[in-house]
């Protein structure tokens, strides 16, 4: 089976049907009837044939489909099954995003608030935050360090 080239997956022409273009280990370049192509990984995990989708060509690249078919290859090797991973992967970075400092913050304060604090403590502390906010707001709480103690990124 010959391997796919970068021109055979950019001048693959749509059909009235989907079809499907090889590249070897399982990696499927699947061209829609409307135009759209979709890498896919085939794969098995316990005696059942299973299917990953790595993502749309041409924003994954060849390359970036050789790799992660690849990753999944030594996931697989470990004996996970790389869609389980994926998902776990998936559902841990939107648990991340949905604690950003801004989100903490309001959190925080809604929390002294209930506390009984003074209104001028309050005040304080949203003052201080509106400095924090326009830096580090939308970064996940986890990606936060103090400055210079890593990378001196937030």
């Amino acid at each position: 089976m010959s391997k796919l080239s970068d021109l055979k997956c950019r001048k693959a022409e749509t059909r009235d049907r989907l079809y499907k273009l090889a590249d070897g280990g399982g990696l499927q370049l699947w061209v829609k009837p409307n135009g759209s192509k979709l890498w896919c990984l085939a794969y098995r995990h316990n005696g059942k044939q299973k299917l990953l989708s790595l993502g749309v060509y041409p924003i994954v690249t060849l390359a970036a489909a050789r790799d992660a078919r690849d990753d999944a290859r030594r996931i697989l090797s470990l004996g996970s099954d790389p869609s389980q991973v994926k998902r776990q992967r998936k559902a841990a970075k939107a648990k991340a995003a949905a604690n950003t400092f801004n989100i903490l913050a309001d959190e925080y304060v809604a929390k002294k608030r209930r506390d009984g604090r003074d209104p001028k403590t309050l005040e304080k502390i949203k003052w201080i935050l509106t400095y924090a906010r326009p830096i580090i707001g939308e970064f996940p709480i986890t990606d936060i360090g103090a400055p210079g103690c890593d990378t001196g990124q937030p």
